[in-house]
């Protein structure tokens, strides 16, 4: 008696297993089925793909911007700002941002209401004809290549005055290359080991 107990149970157990795991499989293919419906949809309107799925949760196009720039009681109206938005809604925060770290010009020639407009947006271009560089000494903002120094760019660009050379000790944060070489292949970042 004790034997067919254990095998109905056995049998129960294989028959739940299977029951779930088709409701699961059967549960999948439905949300396979929405989802392509939503992206169907969505693509028909002109909405980016996911956009009913996912929200935007970080916006660093460039880095150290949203960090230095942004108070940190609007860090999460910055990051889901639409970049086309930004400028008008964070540009007066730049700008007594720069005038309190005493900004006058750059090496762009930009005034402070100037650059914290180029500031605001945060996005990150990229050329496609062109050089792609953060900065390079003629291009400027067209992309960013690996090898960019992108913290010492936007210190000097913040701290160098007109010149680049004002406030030398502000201008770097002292780190000039990555720890590794880059790969000259796909992916290019350097091994972490």
């Amino acid at each position: 008696m004790k034997k067919n107990n254990i095998l109905s149970i056995r049998k129960i157990s294989i028959v739940a297993v299977a029951v779930f795991t088709l409701s699961a499989c059967q549960k999948n293919l439905q949300e396979n089925e929405n989802y392509n419906r939503l992206n169907t949809e969505t693509a028909s309107k002109g909405t980016p793909p996911f956009a009913e799925r996912y929200e935007q949760r970080d916006q660093m196009g460039r880095p150290a911007i949203n960090t230095v720039f942004v108070g940190a009681m609007r860090k999460n109206e910055f990051n889901t700002t639409v970049p086309s938005q930004m400028d008008a809604a964070f540009r007066t925060e730049f700008v007594n941002k720069l005038n309190a770290f005493g900004y006058t010009t750059n090496i762009l020639g930009l005034n402070a209401d100037a650059f914290a407009g180029v500031l605001a947006t945060d996005v990150l271009g990229a050329s496609t004809t062109g050089v792609t560089t953060f900065f390079d000494g003629t291009n400027v903002l067209t992309g960013r290549a690996l090898g960019d120094d992108v913290i010492d760019v936007e210190l000097t660009l913040i701290f160098g005055g007109a010149t680049g050379g004002s406030n030398p000790g502000l201008t770097s944060d002292n780190v000039n290359n990555n720890d590794k070489p880059f790969l000259a292949s796909f992916p290019y970042m350097a091994s972490p080991f």
